[in-house]
């Protein structure tokens, strides 16, 4: 059912039982709410205000009736790691004889595909390898490139980026320095988990720390890089560590955006996924009770997003997590694109939740949400 869109959002969300009336008109004015504000929205009970004015913020930031998604694959180069972060059922450790290295005719082979249908972009990702070095990286992106010149190699994690700094003992700028020039186009937020250091120590306690993962963001943003920024909640993080995540995000790209020429071009919220994991199967037995986060938790939690996060203009939808439904109902809570469409997926798929949808799917939920299907590149430019 296609919805029109409010033509005078200040005058809807005003009623005599709303409590968030002085938020609403910060919003309106274009001011940057607190933290406090972004707390108060959380327990707000009213979840059709919050999404009438994350919809406001978005048609600030993005105008318009259309929705975005970029043709793409991911691929997973190596499912080899050492790291063994709670929340993964992907991974295998390097002893393992499940682990696996494709070989580039392999993935050749698996961006061939998606170039035959169209596609323009892949996410290479992949664990931390104690068998790859940063020469590995070169001649896998530089011959990546001479084969498939067109297409956009989004790639690593911010994890990966600093192994691969580490055991080939060189600086991170270098690091970055060196995959930049043999072909890495852009980085995805994966890895930033929850940028709160208390959460990370026991979801996964070997990784880099959020002053860590920050920090290489924003020296890739001062190389004049892009990046993606996501947030994976609903593990034991509390509402005010989410804020505490999303206030990292936002004074990181204030400071990419006011000295450099990159920064983040888009923030994705997705929730964790217990099955099948170790994280899971704690969190369950510390707490028999728990639940994983319900739509209604995604809803709210994207709106808060949208309306903390004023200064990175994209917010994408984690429909491979949520589910197409619970996706095209957040494009009326500041979701403004759809992502991926994938192709494969490996990770989350490993926790038994597994959403894939054609094109003509992620268009016809785009349509019938009352937006315009539109193509984008990595950049978010139209294609």
């Amino acid at each position: 059912m296609k919805t029109a869109p409010l033509e005078n959002p200040q005058s809807a969300i005003r009623n005599p039982l709303s409590k968030i009336d002085d938020i609403a008109d910060k919003v309106f004015r274009g001011e940057r709410l607190s933290f406090e504000d972004a707390a108060r929205l959380f327990h707000h009970p009213n979840l059709n205000e919050l999404g009438m004015l994350a919809d406001f913020a978005r048609q600030r930031a993005v105008a318009g009736r259309e929705v975005t998604y970029i043709r793409g694959r991911n691929i997973n180069y190596s499912n080899v790691c050492w790291v063994q972060c709670k929340f993964c059922a992907f991974y295998d450790l390097p002893a393992s004889k499940q682990g696996y290295t494709h070989g580039k005719e392999v993935i050749f082979g698996k961006i061939q595909e998606m170039v035959d249908l169209g596609g323009i972009e892949i996410l290479l990702q992949g664990g931390l390898n104690p068998q790859l070095k940063i020469d590995y990286y070169e001649d896998l992106f530089s011959s990546i490139g001479e084969k498939f010149p067109t297409v956009w190699i989004h790639g690593l994690s911010v994890a990966e980026i600093l192994y691969i700094a580490k055991i080939s003992r060189i600086s991170l700028e270098e690091c970055l320095i060196r995959l930049r020039r043999a072909g890495l186009k852009t980085i995805p937020g994966a890895g930033a988990e929850m940028l709160v250091d208390r959460v990370r120590r026991i979801i996964a306690p070997y990784k880099d720390t959020s002053q860590e993962w920050l920090e290489t963001m924003k020296l890739w943003h001062r190389l004049g890089g892009h990046s993606t920024v996501t947030m994976m909640y609903g593990t034991v993080e509390t509402l005010e560590e989410r804020l505490e995540h999303m206030i990292a995000t936002r004074e990181a790209q204030d400071e990419s955006l006011a000295n450099t020429k990159g920064g983040f071009t888009a923030f994705i919220a997705w929730n964790f996924q217990p099955d099948g994991t170790p994280l899971g199967e704690e969190i369950q037995k510390a707490n028999p009770h728990w639940r994983k986060a319900s739509g209604f938790d995604y809803l709210r939690t994207i709106a808060v997003g949208r309306l903390m996060l004023d200064n990175i203009p994209h917010h994408q939808a984690s429909w491979v997590t949520q589910g197409p439904k619970i996706a095209q109902i957040g494009l009326h809570f500041g979701l403004d694109d759809f992502g991926s469409t994938m192709m494969e997926e490996n990770v989350v798929s490993a926790t038994g939740t597994d959403y894939v949808m054609p094109i003509s799917e992620i268009e016809r939920l785009i349509k019938e949400a009352g937006y315009e299907p539109k193509t984008r590149d990595t950049l978010y430019r139209l294609v």
